[in-house]
């Protein structure tokens, strides 16, 4: 099983990827811990991705692109996907059908948690406080929001007609959430 989760920053994506992962034995993939494993690692790409990133704008479509390859073609990670935050934008979405089409794979259920800005904000202010990430600055979520609404409008539409799409109420408590996003994958 393949599943794409997506949604605005802060909307609890990474939260609900690895309740589903654990429980259904898949691989998150986050594109988020992606990048940050190269700036972490200060690979010539990663300084390339910090530069970006510290500017709120996301890493381009091609490094994201690249990142996410070695992962679709790892043979222990077959058909046990679930993606986090990936794709951002319609030519991700296009690639990710590509590459999986390429290794006999295919998304088999899509999430989107729908968020209103508000409940990012306060949650945003709660992780700030508990694990103090540096992306997490309200002034750069709120441009990393708006960011995001602006290119994943498109995404959102491309995914929505798909008949293995569902939309998640997003600002429901965490339980909730993985209750629902279970109660799908269980059918």
């Amino acid at each position: 099983m393949n599943v794409v989760i997506f949604g605005p920053p802060g909307a609890g994506k990474g939260t609900q990827a690895s309740n589903i992962a654990k429980k259904f034995e898949l691989y998150q993939i986050s594109t988020g811990d992606l990048l940050r494993n190269e700036v972490e690692n200060q690979t010539d790409i990663g300084k390339v991705i910090e530069n970006i990133i510290s500017k709120g704008d996301f890493a381009t479509d091609e490094i994201v692109n690249d990142l996410i390859e070695k992962v679709i073609f790892d043979p222990q990670k077959k058909n046990k996907l679930i993606f986090d935050g990936y794709p951002r934008s319609v030519n991700q979405a296009e690639n990710l059908d590509l590459l999986l089409s390429k290794s006999s794979q295919k998304i088999d259920f899509i999430f989107f948690l729908n968020v209103k800005k508000e409940t990012i904000i306060k949650r945003i202010e709660k992780r700030k406080i508990l694990e103090n990430r540096a992306d997490d600055n309200i002034s750069t979520l709120l441009k990393r929001y708006d960011t995001y609404m602006k290119t994943t409008k498109p995404v959102l539409d491309f995914y929505s007609q798909k008949h293995n799409f569902h939309e998640i109420d997003g600002d429901k408590k965490i339980v909730e959430i993985s209750s629902k996003i279970e109660q799908i994958l269980s059918v």
